[in-house]
Formats: C-alpha cells, structure tokens, sequence
C-alpha cells in the first residue's frame, strides 16, 4: 500500500483523486508563493505584510472552526498546530509591520532653549 492510499483511508469522505489534486495545489501554491515573494521590492515589504496578516488572520478563523467541527484526533491535532501557527504568524506580522512604520516616522524636531531662541534673535 502506498502513502497517497494510506492517507486517503485515513480521511475518510475523501476519494484518492481528491486528495491528488489539493496536494498539487498546495504544491504549486508553494511554488508560485516562493517566486513572487523573493522578487517583491523593499519598498512593498510593509503592505504586503498587512495583507498577510490578513490572510493568517482567516487562517486562524478556519483552524478555530475545524476544531470545534466533530473531526478525529489528527484533525484536531493540525487544527490546533494552525491556531499555534497562525497566532505567531498574526503576531509576529503585526511587530514587523509597526517596526517597519516606526522607520519611516520623522524625528520629532529638537527645541530650542530661550538662550537659543535669544541669540538667533538677536543677529537678525
């Protein structure tokens, strides 16, 4: 017995086929993301950040979701590594990206003292 029918019996309501077919899209996902991601500009890194923390944010709502659904143990088991994952990922993504906008906050101006402001005064 191979591994893709061992894993299919395991998921039951799934065919084979199905399950072929979500493991090549997962794949390709994999793929396609790896590409874009490597070749976006400095300068998009903190609103795609923000898109991403959206996106791990309904993550996180579809791994509460499959949690509470009435699957077996390895369901709850991955439901719960998803809502672990998924926390870190909205949290860590939100440090970033209030990190990142903290750089590109001017710097408040230094006052100036009265002895300062008198001499500046002063030579006008």
């Amino acid at each position: 017995m191979n591994s893709l029918s061992a894993i299919a019996q395991a998921t039951p309501g799934v065919a084979t086929a199905d399950l072929v077919l979500l493991l090549t899209v997962f794949v390709l996902a994999v793929f396609v993301g790896f590409e874009i991601i490597t070749r976006i500009p400095p300068t998009l890194h903190t609103p795609l950040m923000s898109g991403s923390n959206a996106i791990s944010g309904i993550t996180l709502v579809g791994a509460v979701l499959s949690l509470e659904a009435g699957f077996g143990g390895g369901a709850k088991f991955l439901g719960a590594a998803a809502v672990i994952f998924a926390t870190m990922n909205v949290v860590g993504g939100f440090l970033v990206t209030h990190r990142m906008l903290e750089m590109f906050r001017r710097k408040p101006a230094p006052r100036r003292t009265q002895e300062q402001t008198h001499n500046s005064s002063r030579h006008s």
